[in-house]
């Protein structure tokens, strides 16, 4: 398989979980260029069906909250029922919140905790089922370059994060023996909404400016620039796909190079 080329994922069914914007947006792009019939899944779902459509014929939405199993499994079932199948699952959806660790409140632990890591293991575990029913299956899990160095300001983002490629390890040794792939990306500083609002929050935090902020990512990454959604997108296609074919268990970094081990 060609991956980059038009139609490397030809007639493959994928469901992206925050898929409506962001890295998530980009990756239902990719994966539509590609040749794959995309479910495109939110919590919003009026913002869903905008981006399905933007993918145009062939592709879906469904509205699911990845922290609660019966939204997970009811949207699951709505995707398979309109894709005819699944053979991917893209684990993306993610929040972020910014604090000093000893100014941590219960809540802010708990939402990053429940969104970006039971989230995972929800969407995993449901969609894992159906694939072993199928033998066959992908799943490429979102984590981050905060999951595998301590982010300062991040520590429960971190944690979460760390969560996330743990999962990634420990499910993809289970799932080896059924042929079923899991991997995840790891992306460093990537130009999103979700980015602009920590850029406001940690600029506060350390009492600089923003421009500072950006600055800042900047000098960290080697390859000189802010990451973008597609920079991300473009891996998980590769992922996901019979290029990667013996990968698995794998936390691929797509940080420019801010984080090389």
């Amino acid at each position: 398989m060609l991956v980059g080329a038009s139609g490397g994922l030809a007639g493959r069914r994928a469901l992206v979980t925050g898929g409506a914007t962001g890295i998530g947006a980009a990756i239902c792009a990719a994966l539509a260029r590609e040749g794959a019939h995309v479910a495109v899944s939110d919590i919003d779902l009026g913002a869903a069906g905008e981006r399905a459509a933007a993918l145009g014929e062939g592709h879906s939405a469904v509205e699911m909250d990845v922290t609660d199993r019966a939204s997970v499994e009811r949207g699951t079932a709505l995707a398979l029922e309109a894709l005819g199948g699944l053979d991917i699952l893209c684990a993306n959806a993610g929040i972020s919140t910014m604090n000093r660790a000893l100014d941590l409140s219960d809540e802010e632990w708990d939402a990053n905790m429940s969104v970006n890591a039971r989230g995972v293991f929800l969407t995993n575990q449901v969609a894992a089922r159906h694939f072993m029913a199928e033998g066959a299956g992908v799943i490429v899990n979102t984590a981050s370059l905060a999951g595998k160095v301590g982010a300062p300001l991040l520590a429960h983002y971190s944690a979460s994060k760390f969560a996330v490629l743990g999962w990634t390890q420990a499910l993809a040794r289970e799932l080896a023996p059924a042929g079923i792939r899991v991997n995840a990306v790891c992306p460093g500083f990537v130009r999103t909404g979700m980015q602009e609002r920590e850029i406001a929050w940690e600029a506060k935090l350390r009492g600089i400016t923003p421009e500072e902020v950006i600055a800042d990512y900047i000098a960290q990454t080697p390859l000189g620039r802010l990451e973008e959604p597609e920079d991300v997108a473009d891996v998980v296609v590769f992922l996901a796909s019979d290029a990667a074919r013996f990968m698995t268990g794998q936390g691929v970094n797509v940080t420019g190079g801010v984080y090389m081990g």
